[in-house]
């Protein structure tokens, strides 16, 4: 099978199309040759004692999981969280169902311990929120009881929830799908819409929207959606857009496939009065955006020459840089704050094992992972220059991690030992230090994450408060972390490579199961649900 860097996955539910599904696989004994990887700059969790942390478990609305988006701002500094999370009602458009789990979800704001169900338009089942402003605007999508005729899919709506909870239809261009993915503090809603064009390469269809027609990207303001128009090709996509209303994403240069990728070749863009520009290439025909920030500095990621491998890059005011990797061949850059600091990760020679890394004014940070983990990826961080990510075994999410000051903890450790979650994922942190994420609840294997996971918020105490009497759960009763993902098994277990050796492929840390992290979780992870792009070296 030839290599290709777009990993598309083209399954029949409209939302399971988005990624993967995860292989599930028990870890074997692996006597390939060990690769050296060098000393990482961070230390373990073994200095001076933490902050601890109440662990909000953000539970559903009765059916099995949550879940919030990767790579967006669903987290503001007020500690509200959106997402979205399963009812127990089937979903009446099985088998094109709305969610993994094939039931009714709603989209959800939670803030202050209350979780409100934000529901749909009139005649919708499901929807999804991904991304808040400051002010407490959600942005996201929503049935409306209608079939796509040219696909016989649900039809969907891009919406926008205001403060007060009330639903506004932002419309679509023609189409019978839309969805917005973000906003700033001014209300400026950037999202993508179909049109009434078809489009073999709809990009809406490519990642997993089953979309038929051309898929364009819009700002909507005061009433007034905008087509922000393509860098030559028939689609674009917007993912971000900042305090300035410049907007990024990504968009057909042609309608030319190529051989390497089977799609026409794809550029990042940022878009301001107006004009949309392209910001290049690193010499391959793909490239998306992950982030932009209110200076105006993009990152995101990009093939090399020959599409088989891709960088992280920060583009700023005409310039591109390449942020490398620690000598592997792969690497991305996931967010970016307002000082410049991008985070993401980069594999090093041999590209079996990565590393979460730091940027800022051309200095690389290596963020290894807590002591007994291979690798580690870093998802967000905030203006004080902490950082949120995962690590666990190469390709598989065990432990939620935060990077602060030099060292590593596991989140799991700064939690209470009888807390309702094993925390896999942290992807969010605000400017009060409190942290989103991803966890699975007792009983759940942490492989099983994207089915039956839960949405959590982390809130830092005092280390000299009281924390004994604090819940740690919204609609379920405390009970004792997963045997499944937290016992040692004597089948699986391997001792932790000593010397910053690490043998090839994957090796199992303590904890016998973990979630793949090459392929996110299916359906409705990463806001509309992040693009699936995750380079794999075991095709």
């Amino acid at each position: 099978m030839n290599k290709r860097i777009i990993k598309v996955s083209l399954v029949s539910s409209m939302l399971t199309l988005l990624f993967l599904v995860p292989t599930l696989r028990l870890i074997a004994q692996d006597t390939t040759p060990r690769q050296e990887v060098p000393d990482r700059g961070v230390e373990n969790n073994t200095g001076p004692r933490h902050r601890q942390y109440i662990l909000k478990d953000l539970g559903t609305f009765g059916g099995p999981s949550s879940t919030i988006g990767f790579f967006a701002k669903i987290l503001n500094n007020r500690g509200t969280v959106v997402g979205d999370a399963d009812t127990s009602t089937p979903d009446p458009f099985a088998p094109n169902c709305f969610s993994a789990n094939c039931l009714v979800s709603h989209g959800f704001r939670w803030e202050n311990d209350i979780k409100t169900d934000l529901g749909t338009l009139p005649g919708g089942s499901s929807s999804d929120a991904n991304g808040i402003n400051e002010i407490g605007q959600i942005t996201g999508r929503s049935q409306n009881g209608l079939i796509d005729p040219l696909t016989g899919m649900p039809a969907t709506v891009a919406v926008l929830w205001k403060a007060n909870g009330a639903i506004i239809n932002l419309g679509n261009m023609g189409g019978n799908q839309g969805l917005s993915v973000g906003l700033n503090n001014s209300g400026q809603v950037i999202g993508l819409a179909a049109n009434t064009i078809p489009d073999p390469f709809s990009l809406g269809n490519i990642y997993g929207l089953g979309w038929a027609t051309q898929t364009r990207s819009f700002l909507w303001q005061h009433g007034v959606m905008r087509d922000l128009g393509t860098l030559g090709g028939p689609d674009a996509l917007a993912g971000y857009v900042n305090e300035r209303g410049q907007v990024t994403g990504f968009s057909y240069l042609n309608s030319t496939p190529n051989d390497t990728t089977g799609m026409p070749t794809v550029h990042p863009f940022i878009w301001e009065n107006g004009i949309m520009r392209d910001l290049g290439s690193l010499g391959g025909t793909f490239g998306f955006a992950n982030a932009i920030n209110n200076r105006g500095q993009v990152v995101g990621t990009m093939n090399l020459p020959g599409d088989e491998s891709v960088h992280p890059f920060l583009w700023e005011r005409g310039m591109l840089i390449d942020l490398g990797t620690f000598g592997g061949a792969n690497g991305e850059a996931n967010w970016m704050n307002d000082a410049g600091e991008v985070v993401g990760y980069g594999f090093f020679s041999g590209d079996q094992v990565r590393h979460a890394f730091s940027w800022r004014n051309g200095l690389r940070t290596d963020l290894g992972p807590p002591a007994g983990d291979i690798c580690a990826n870093a998802f967000g961080i905030n203006s004080q220059g902490q950082v949120v990510g995962t690590s666990g075994v190469c390709h598989g999410a065990v432990h939620a991690v935060l990077w602060e000051d030099g060292r590593a903890f596991d989140l799991n450790t700064l939690i209470r030992p009888d807390s309702s979650l094993q925390l896999v994922y942290a992807l969010s942190i605000n400017d009060r230090g409190e942290i989103a994420g991803l966890g699975v609840p007792p009983g759940v294997a942490v492989q099983d994450l994207g089915s039956l996971g839960h949405a959590f918020l982390l809130i830092p105490i005092d280390m000299n408060e009281d924390n004994t009497s604090e819940t740690t759960t919204t609609d379920f009763a405390i009970g004792q972390r997963s045997q499944e993902a937290g016992q040692y098994d004597a089948a699986v277990t391997r001792s932790t490579p000593q010397n910053s050796d690490v043998f090839r492929g994957m090796m199992a840390p303590p904890r016998p199961r973990q979630f793949d992290e090459n392929h996110f979780p299916g359906t409705r992870y990463s806001r509309f649900l992040r693009f699936p792009t995750g380079v794999s070296t075991r095709d």
